[in-house]
């Protein structure tokens, strides 16, 4: 399972450092050849993609691994039988339950904000290439 997991790693790593690589190429050599109209957006667009990609699997991934650490949690609450442990686990419990719901709160904002984010981009990069 782990070599598994550790090929998927490295394709994934792999395909990142391509699509940069290539992306990085794209740029330099639309600059290079004094391409007035050289157009970023075919350049950020595989970056952007493969990082979409990239970060739908780390969601599910880290949804996966803050359930299942809740649960244990509140499995180390519901057995604990001294007042102190009891507190312990609660305050444990609490804190994994506020950051789970800070990451997906903050997932919820990188939704909305990558679209305006990428339009700026664009524009900006638009009108550096006018200027």
């Amino acid at each position: 399972m782990k070599s598994k997991m550790k090929k998927k790693l490295v394709c994934a790593l792999g395909s990142a450092l391509t699509a940069m690589t290539t992306g990085s190429t794209m740029m330099l050599t639309a600059f290079a050849n004094g391409e007035n109209n050289a157009n970023l957006e075919k350049v950020a667009a595989p970056i952007v993609d493969l990082l979409s990609q990239v970060f739908n699997v780390l969601m599910l991934l880290v949804g996966a691994v803050g359930a299942i650490y809740c649960i244990s949690l509140g499995v180390k609450f519901a057995r604990a039988e001294e007042p102190q442990e009891r507190e312990k686990a609660k305050s444990h419990l609490k804190n994994a339950i506020i950051g789970f719901v800070l990451i997906f709160v903050l997932v919820v904002a990188l939704r909305i904000a990558i679209p305006n984010l990428s339009a700026w981009m664009n524009a900006a990069s638009a009108s550096f290439i006018a200027a």
